[in-house]
């Protein structure tokens, strides 16, 4: 149970790390790329003002909108999570394809040990080799 449990934590920890790495990935690489191909500015910034904190006002972003007050629907971020949690899914996938893979090549390599035989079959063999010892 001890090497379940120090697996696990290992697990947890290569995963927070692996999060991090495919969060900065996305934040840094991919989503300017979208940004870009969606008119120019932040995919998290995309969000719809639902009541304003003054009459008249504008946001240029989210924040802006989050420090006037304004009440806002922050779809943007949303979609933007969503996307994070995909690719994280798909790279995970990878991994546990390509270990499984290795894991079949190396069963396939390292031959089955013969099964040993049962009691009854020790037995039955037993008493076939003292059976040519009788006179």
């Amino acid at each position: 149970m001890k090497g379940s449990v120090i697996d696990l934590a290992v697990a947890v920890i290569i995963g927070g790390a692996f999060g991090k790495i495919v969060s900065a990935m996305v934040d840094d690489i991919i989503m300017p790329l979208v940004g870009t191909v969606t008119g120019g500015k932040l995919f998290t910034d995309n969000f719809f003002v639902l009541k304003y904190a003054k009459a008249g006002d504008h946001y240029d972003t989210l924040e802006a909108a989050k420090k006037a007050g304004a009440n806002v629907f922050a779809y943007g971020h949303f979609i933007q999570t969503i996307f994070d949690f995909l690719i994280i899914a798909l790279f995970i996938f990878i991994a546990i394809q390509g270990m499984s893979k290795l894991k079949k090549k190396e069963e396939a390599a390292a031959p089955a040990p013969a099964p040993e035989p049962s009691s009854t079959d020790k037995l039955l063999m037993e008493i076939r080799d003292r059976l040519p010892q009788k006179p």
